[in-house]
């Protein structure tokens, strides 16, 4: 049985530390403690410095009893914000919420507390389970940029398949593909005037702007793709004609060649429309699709431990990135695991005592499984 009450103040414990982005080194100091006293061999990298934080990704590794291939647990060390002074509130219901000015951070702290509770576990009960690899990224609420940095060289990675737990929901889903996410800023520069005298010898840069985003359809474009007008900015006064706008959006595709089209279309849609105007269009490659098929050894493990333990082993995709993004790209194939965490990114996140009992379940039987 999985040691409930430790796990809620394991996960309390861990909430109570502050690890906003390139900021996670108590919790990873405190995360190396914990794994070193499971018996894992422990490292971290040095992505701090590449990156700008004050932590590198933890990387441990735990020999096993059978001969199978090692299997990679994959989770995070920051949260996003707000996220000082966070504080895990239990309920009586069994949901555990923040104090409601801060995140939770069960986003991706019900990830770290399940792999530790399920390796606990083993070892407590003397249960033979395959090696096991451990990685914990820094930053990657930053589009994934602890894994970016990650030292695949001096701490490479022995495993062929990762279980990365970082989705919400109910434990028994996995998310099987996930998006190329591309940002994108349009840069337009006119030419100033005074409006009220000589309008007419200023160029409009917001009304360039206004021309091009009235061309777009922000939204759903199609069902596998979003795309978004997220900011504009521009002007100094009322009384100028204004020189500059600034307009940011994004796409997201589980078609990498569909979102790279949609970019082009955004930038005709400016460069058609600027005018007068000059225009810099650039973009920001963040993340890169993947798809894994449902007959891979990593998605019939996932399906058969859930049926062992009654859970629903849905298959299903995302249109928010990971760390798994980027181990694809490094031939690393994996799936993203729900682990109980909802309402993610908002005061309101929150977590309950089955989800975590049931998520570290769910990675033991992973652990156990022969094949």
């Amino acid at each position: 049985m999985i040691n409930e009450d430790r796990m809620i103040k394991e996960f309390s414990e861990l909430v109570a530390i502050d690890s906003p982005s390139y900021g996670e080194r108590e919790i990873t100091d405190v995360l190396k403690a914990k794994l070193r006293e499971l018996g894992f061999e422990v490292a971290e990298d040095g992505a701090a410095k590449k990156i700008g934080g004050t932590a590198g990704n933890i990387h441990a590794f735990l020999p096993g009893e059978t001969e199978a291939e090692p299997i990679l647990l994959l989770g995070h060390t920051d949260t996003v914000g707000p996220a000082r002074g966070k504080r895990a509130v239990l309920h009586g219901d069994g949901r555990i919420t923040s104090a409601g000015d801060t995140v939770l951070g069960g986003d991706d702290l019900c990830a770290v507390v399940e792999i530790l509770e399920a390796v606990r576990h083993l070892r407590e009960e003397g249960l033979p389970h395959r090696p096991v690899e451990v990685v914990f990224m820094a930053a990657e609420e930053v589009f994934g940029k602890g894994a970016k940095a990650y030292d695949y060289e001096a701490l490479p990675i022995k495993s062929k398949e990762v279980y990365c737990l970082d989705l919400a929901g109910h434990v028994g889903s996995a998310a099987l593909r996930a998006p190329t996410m591309i940002g994108w800023k349009a840069v337009l520069k006119g030419k100033a005037a005074h409006a009220g005298f000589a309008p007419e010898t200023g160029v409009n840069a917001i009304l360039a702007a206004s021309r091009a985003v009235a061309k777009l359809a922000p939204g759903w474009v199609g069902d596998d793709t979003t795309m978004n007008v997220g900011t504009v900015s521009g002007g100094i006064a009322n009384n100028v004609v204004p020189e500059t706008c600034v307009v940011t959006g994004e796409v997201r595709s589980l078609d990498d060649a569909k979102a790279r089209r949609i970019i082009a279309d955004i930038r005709a849609a400016f460069e058609g429309n600027a005018g007068d105007a000059a225009l810099d269009f650039t973009t920001e490659e963040h993340l890169i699709a993947y798809d894994v098929p449902e007959g891979a050894p990593v998605v019939r493990r996932f399906v058969r431990a859930c049926g062992k333990l009654g859970l629903p082993g849905e298959l299903t995709y995302t249109l928010g990135g990971s760390d798994n993004n980027i181990l694809a790209l490094h031939g690393i194939t994996g799936i993203v695991l729900s682990c109980g965490m909802r309402e993610v990114h908002s005061t309101g996140e929150y977590t309950e005592a089955d989800d975590l009992v049931r998520g570290a379940e769910l990675v033991a039987a992973l652990l156990t499984d022969a094949e």
